[in-house]
């Protein structure tokens, strides 16, 4: 691959800014999606087999579109074509997805937006990879942190916002999405059409250094079998980051699955249909936006401290913070005290966006970055999917309410599982010290 010539600030901020929007539908999905079950009538033990979709369609559509990305040039480029069909396509599943009236409507359109937003998400990891020379490339993921951070902070804050200080709430009965819901949804289909847009028009791709020889075989069965001799083929450090980034996002889904519904209930004293519910589920997503802002402002200083103590030292000391942050809820029952310990998961969550991606670029060939990126993503969507098949066991037996663990924190077992997603990146921060990040050209192991 040729050198790439360094980008400045403002080349790095518009090719970064998509993910603003990006993030500002994820995160309205990851803050609402439980509490949207539990209105149209689901249980805790419902809860984890209906986001199955996410993971599924993640585990599925990411290597897909990274192999494709890799095999694409077009008026419009590599990447950025897969970024405009996927900011169309998950708008408008944002649109329909506050106007559920059933548990299986709200599970299908789960799956809908989840691929799109895929469809748009994967092909910015590569982006970095693409258009930076390894040394900005920390630069590249950092920025992409940030405005995942700042898009995360409004999405989070929008239906709290619009509850408490604007006055829509109400309508939260069973099998009622409230208004302040529906109308975040709605901003965030703009918000996420518009940054998308943004970065498609204000950055230019460099064509493949190499053409795509005209005989070489394509079609679905030759794509299947190249990504599965990439998943044999895998780097080293690739395969020592995955065990880092299993536990990660295990630790990240029991959040996202409990923390609202937890704080509703556990803070709050609430349940669906009240008052207390909607102000706590409210809150929860002001909870969310600390994070998103912590990861935001973390985001400016994370390079800084990367030079100084490495990329394994610095994700790992990130990780635990974030392990103790999700660990001390079993401790918290003040609203605002709950900003303190998700200040802890802002920092883990600034380096979760960017580290691992930026060590796995130095160790993978540069006509591979989108299928590795995509194959890289199956070590997040697998816990998920363990966790979505499992957890619905686990909180009726060993997370009961009536559990050992669960009387011990003096909550219920929402609050439990959000505790041992604290354990599970304290777990990750360990294997963190496991990864080879020698940085050197790319091989491949048999």
């Amino acid at each position: 691959m040729m050198k790439r010539p360094g980008k400045s600030f403002g080349q790095i901020w518009n090719m970064s800014f998509g993910f603003l929007g990006i993030q500002f539908g994820w995160a309205l999905q990851m803050a609402n999606m439980s509490a949207i079950y539990e209105y149209l009538g689901a249980n805790a033990e419902d809860i984890p087999i209906l986001w199955i979709a996410a993971p599924l369609t993640g585990l599925v559509v990411q290597p897909i579109i990274g192999h494709a990305s890799d095999r694409t040039w077009t008026r419009l480029g590599r990447r950025r074509p897969f970024f405009l069909v996927g900011a169309v396509l998950a708008s408008i599943a944002l649109v329909l997805m506050p106007n559920a009236s059933s548990l299986w409507m709200a599970a299908l359109l789960l799956w809908m937006m989840d691929a799109s937003i895929n469809v748009s998400m994967e092909p910015f990891r590569a982006f970095v990879a693409d258009l930076l020379p390894e040394e900005q490339r920390t630069r590249g993921f950092a920025m992409q942190a940030l405005f995942i951070g700042l898009g995360a902070v409004g999405a989070s804050m929008l239906p709290w916002l619009l509850t408490d200080v604007l006055g829509l709430g109400g309508g939260a009965s069973k099998g009622a999405i409230p208004p302040a819901v529906r109308i975040s949804f709605y901003l965030g289909s703009v918000a996420f059409l518009s940054a998308v847009l943004w970065t498609v028009f204000t950055t230019k791709e460099y064509p493949p250094d190499e053409a795509r020889p005209a005989e070489e075989p394509s079609g679905i069965l030759h794509g299947a079998r190249e990504i599965f001799a990439d998943v044999k083929r895998m780097p080293r450090a690739m395969k020592q980051l995955a065990r880092v980034q299993l536990f990660t996002w295990l630790g990240l889904f029991c959040m996202w699955l409990y923390f609202g519904v937890a704080v509703a209930r556990n803070v709050f004293h609430g349940t669906p249909g009240t008052p207390e519910y909607e102000r706590g589920i409210a809150w929860g997503g002001n909870c969310f936006a600390v994070y998103s802002a912590v990861c935001f402002a973390f985001s400016f200083v994370l390079p800084a401290i990367v030079a100084r103590l490495g990329r394994k030292r610095t994700h790992a000391l990130c990780l635990l913070a974030g392990a103790v942050g999700l660990a001390s809820l079993a401790f918290v029952r003040n609203r605002y005290v709950l900003f303190g310990s998700m200040a802890g998961v802002g920092i883990a969550w600034a380096s979760i966006l960017s580290l691992p991606y930026d060590m796995l670029a130095a160790h993978i060939p540069a006509n591979k970055t989108g299928i590795y990126m995509g194959i890289f993503n199956f070590f997040i969507v697998i816990p998920e999917i363990v966790a979505a098949l499992g957890f619905g066991k686990l909180m009726s037996t060993a997370l009961s309410d009536e559990s050992a663990l669960v009387r011990f924190i003096g909550g219920d077992n929402r609050l439990a599982a959000v505790v041992l997603g604290g354990g599970a990146l304290a777990i990750a921060a360990v294997l963190v010290g496991l990864v080879d990040d020698r940085s050197g050209p790319a091989t491949l192991t048999s």
